[in-house]
């Protein structure tokens, strides 16, 4: 059996060691990656384009699916304020959804569904309240005023589509009332 040079030696410890780097480097490449799709999926489900809130998001582990959730409970409380939902509010809400990404057929989708048919019970917004809380406590003061007008101004187009004339600009007592809780769920 012939002898190993300390020549084969360095250049296997310097194959292990690039071997090593390069799978680092490699390992490094499919963590941005994914975390790029996981930002664009947000950015899908969110309708948000700030990549800093967005990016923070990623950070938090949130999924797309969440988000969805997130933004689509303040609309169907709002819908529901007067106690039905009328045909310009499911279509504001089911174009909003559409748009973050929720499409028929998906497990999303048939939850909002189901929600627009029958009136969520008061602790699913309990429980959005307090995720917005926990969630804000993880933003920054930018991050958090963001993430607040993009949800507020969604829950604000639904209450505007049943009202005025010819469906816009007036908002009752009732989804006031649901607004002014949005927005008070997010720090000041």
């Amino acid at each position: 059996m012939a002898e190993v040079t300390l020549e084969e030696r360095g250049r296997a410890l310097e194959d292990q060691f690039f071997e090593k780097e390069n799978q680092q480097k490699l390992e490094a490449m499919k963590g941005k990656l994914d975390s790029q799709r996981s930002r664009e999926d947000l950015r899908k489900a969110s309708g948000m384009s700030d990549d800093a809130v967005l990016d923070r998001l990623v950070a938090l582990g949130l999924q797309s699916n969440t988000i969805a959730a997130l933004s689509l409970v303040p609309l169907v409380q709002v819908a529901w304020a007067d106690g039905t939902i009328q045909d310009n509010e499911r279509t504001a809400i089911l174009q909003g959804a559409h748009g973050k990404g929720l499409e028929a057929g998906t497990d999303g989708y048939e939850l909002l569904q189901t929600w627009l048919k029958k009136k969520p019970t008061e602790e699913l917004f309990v429980a959005w309240e307090a995720y917005i809380k926990a969630l804000a406590s993880q933003l920054n003061e930018e991050q958090n005023r963001l993430l607040k007008n993009q949800i507020v101004g969604f829950a604000k187009m639904v209450a505007a589509a049943a009202g005025g004339i010819l469906g816009f600009g007036k908002v009752s007592g009732d989804e006031e009332k649901v607004l002014t809780r949005i927005e008070a769920a997010f720090p000041r």
